[in-house]
This record gives structure tokens, sequence and C-alpha cells, in this order.
């Protein structure tokens, strides 16, 4: 996929979620609920690191390792990238995004996400 659609496709998934906001951050653009970061876009928009529920890093990897990866600063904390180019499953990624801002805002917020149907 052509990286400027990639980077459209992963603006369009983080921003449909309730509160989202871009911020701008470290010359990326990084998506937040009520100001707390829960998609990172890096490496000039070809990759995005999310946060994790346990265990899902390992799994992520070792299901697509050409795929995923663990972030420099934050993998030790569960957070898992995305090599945009190498996304097979578009699907797949929005729900870790998704994942992401559940495990990132506040109950009543992620509850929408979790009753609503899938963005893409």
């Amino acid at each position: 996929m052509d990286p400027a659609l990639a980077r459209e496709r992963l603006r369009r998934i983080s921003m449909s979620l309730p509160e989202a906001t871009e911020v701008e951050a470290w010359g990326d653009p990084t998506y937040r609920v009520r100001n707390k970061i829960f998609a990172m876009e890096k490496g000039a928009g070809t990759e995005v690191w999310v946060k994790g529920a346990p265990g899902a890093q390992e799994a992520m990897i070792a299901t697509a390792p050409g795929c995923y990866f663990v972030p420099p600063y934050v993998g030790s904390k569960g957070w898992i990238g995305a090599r945009l180019e190498a996304v097979a499953d578009w699907d797949e990624l929005t729900d870790l995004i998704h994942e992401s801002y559940s495990l990132i805002a506040p109950k009543k917020l992620a509850a929408l996400v979790e009753q609503a149907p899938p963005s893409e």
C-alpha cells in the first residue's frame, strides 16, 4: 500500500474513536484520548505503535514477524509496533488500535468502542 494512503487509513481509524485527538509529538502524529496516547505514527508514517494487552505483543510478533515488532522505548511495556507497508490484514490492525484505545481510555469511552461495529 502507498505510504500516504496507509497513513490516511491509520488516521481515519484512530480519529473515528470517541474523543480521539491528533497531537504532534516528537515530530510525528500521536492519537490520544483525553491527552493519553493510544497510537503513535513513527518513521515518517511507515510504522504505528499501539499499546497491547498482556501477551498480545508476543502473539502478534509470532504470527507475523515481518509486520509486527517490539518498538524501542515502550516495547518493554507491551506496546506493539507495526510496519504499515507489511500490514496484510487491516482489520487485524484496526482491532489492535481499538484494543489500545480501550486499554487507555476511561471505562465509559472504552465501552462505546466495545459495543460499536467495526469502522473499517
